[in-house]
Formats: structure tokens, C-alpha cells, sequence
């Protein structure tokens, strides 16, 4: 019979690449580690590795295990989670997934709301996924996404949270920084600071210079909110955040915001969740606060 520790082992294994690795992770001596992989192929009447080198590579077989692992293991682990949340008074726990870096700031004020007016649910951010925030809702990572991204599928629920424009920060020195409005061929050549997300995501690209055929100089990559407006004052480089944020920015930053055509670059951001999901009291209220606070941010 398959149990859960051999779904862990086999996670543990396609993650870590070598017995080595993996043993470290499950607090298993090797030997131990191959007794179990060896016992599981045997019960099995299956191959489940192959070892290329030092490393170990998952067989057909082990492909289907693997998935199994990957859908039942987070439903597992966030029941077990909710169990000892009743254990110790509390409702639940609430994972939200963020695929938005700008939305940070008010999400901050949302779960301190929230946290008053729901003291019993605990709260779990999560931003890092195996694959995406869609697959991490559908496989139990996650409750919520918070995203500006949506996948529509039959058993997931949408509520749009806010629509906003984007605009252009440049540094008040720029060459851009006495336009009211930029037109493609204004950021032809130039250096776009921006968040870790696929090219595909980002609206300025796809929305904006894309269809009027206008290449970027470059696109460098930053995680981090301070870094990426340090360098844009710097004159490193220009960047693209929603107007409400902008807005605080300037104020107190040596920065200038610019409207990107004269029609605006809209974008929404959205919560979603699975639709059994969505009757749940506490995910309601998490949903209602959201929208509050962000239409007044």
C-alpha cells in the first residue's frame, strides 16, 4: 500500500535531485532512504528511478506517483494544519497567495483589519509557488490569489478587488520628466525596472509597446519596491507602478509620475478562489475588507 511517507519520499527526491540530498531532508540515513525506495518498488512490481550519474530521475511511473504527491500532500498538510488551528481555538487558516508585488503595502492594512475584526483565523502569505498561483489555488496551496492575472476554469470564483491605471515613475531629472503623457516610442532604447514576472504579464509590454512594434533598451529585474525607486532616482532606469502607489512615492521621492497614453493603461486586480470555497465566512470577509481598503488606498 502506498502510504504517506512514500509520498513524501518520492517529493523529496524529484526536489532534491540526489539520495544524498533528499536523505537530508526526510532526517533519514541513506541506507535507510534506499531500504524505502527499494521496499516501494518492490510492492510496487515497479521501476520509479533511474540514476543518471550521481543524480536520480523520475521513470514514467514515477512521473504518476510524483503527481499524486503533488495534489494530495498540500490537501494533507493544510488539514492537518486547520486540525491543530480547532485545537487551539481558532476557525481555520487563510493562505493567501500574492502574484502582485505593488499590492504588498495594502495588504498589509487588509490583514490588519482583518485580523481584528477575525481573531480566530490565523493568516498565511505565500508568494513563492512550484509552478503558478492558479495551479497553487486549484492543487490546496493556497485559498486566495491575489493577482492582476485570470485564468477562467470552471471550478474557480473571481471577484475583481479594483481597476487602476499604471503609470510612468521617472526621476525628476529625466529627459521624460516634463511630459504629461508618453507615447510608445518615448521608452524606445530605455531601461525598465520591474518586478520578477514573465515578460507575458507585465501590461506595458503587451498592451502598450508591443502592438506598436517599440523595443526596450533593457529589462532588469527587482524584487524589492525600495530598490527598484532607488535606482529609478538615480536615473538607472524607469519604471511602471499603479497610480495610487505613485502617488505616495512622489511625495516624499525626488520622482515624477507620467500618464502612459493619453487614454490611461488600465489594469485589475483580482481575488480568487476555488468556488466550494467561496460560502466560507471568513474568506468572505477577507474578500469584502479587500475590497474596502484597496478602493481607498
Amino acid at each position: 500500500m502506498i502510504t504517506l511517507k512514500h509520498l513524501k519520499i518520492i517529493q523529496a527526491l524529484h526536489e532534491n535531485s540526489t539520495l544524498t540530498r533528499a536523505a537530508n531532508v526526510l532526517y533519514l540515513s541513506q541506507s535507510a532512504l534506499s531500504h524505502q525506495i527499494r521496499y516501494l518498488e518492490e510492492k510496487l512490481g515497479v521501476t520509479l528511478w533511474e540514476r543518471k550519474g550521481r543524480n536520480l530521475l523520475l521513470t514514467k511511473a514515477g512521473e504518476l506517483l510524483l503527481q499524486t504527491a503533488q495534489q494530495l500532500l498540500p490537501i494533507l498538510e493544510q488539514t492537518e494544519k486547520t486540525l491543530k488551528a480547532y485545537a487551539q481555538g481558532h476557525q481555520g487558516i487563510l493562505r493567501i497567495g500574492v502574484e502582485y508585488y505593488p499590492c504588498y503595502k495594502w495588504l498589509t492594512k487588509v490583514i490588519g483589519v482583518f485580523l481584528q475584526k477575525m481573531p480566530n483565523v490565523e493568516v498565511e502569505i505565500i508568494n513563492k509557488f512550484q509552478f503558478s498561483g492558479h495551479e497553487g489555488l486549484l492543487n490546496y496551496h493556497i485559498d486566495i490569489l491575489i493577482t492582476p492575472d485570470i485564468e477562467k476554469k470552471a471550478n474557480i470564483h473571481i471577484e475583481t478587488l479594483t481597476q487602476y491605471n499604471l503609470v510612468l515613475l521617472v526621476a525628476d531629472k529625466h529627459p521624460l520628466a516634463h511630459k504629461k503623457v508618453i507615447i510608445p516610442k518615448d521608452l524606445a532604447h530605455k531601461t525598465l525596472l520591474t518586478f520578477p514576472v514573465p515578460l507575458e504579464r507585465l501590461d506595458i509590454l503587451t498592451k502598450f509597446l508591443n502592438p506598436a512594434h517599440t523595443k526596450l533598451k533593457y529589462i532588469k529585474k527587482i524584487e524589492s519596491i525600495e530598490i527598484i525607486l532607488q535606482m529609478t532616482t538615480l536615473g538607472r532606469g524607469v519604471c511602471i507602478f499603479p497610480e495610487w502607489l505613485a502617488d505616495e512615492f512622489i511625495k516624499k521621492m525626488p520622482v515624477k509620475k507620467i500618464r502612459i497614453s493619453a487614454n490611461g493603461l488600465s489594469q485589475k486586480l483580482f481575488a480568487i478562489l476555488r468556488k466550494q470555497d467561496k460560502e466560507i465566512n471568513y474568506i468572505q470577509r477577507f474578500v469584502k475588507i479587500s475590497k474596502k481598503v484597496v478602493n481607498k488606498t
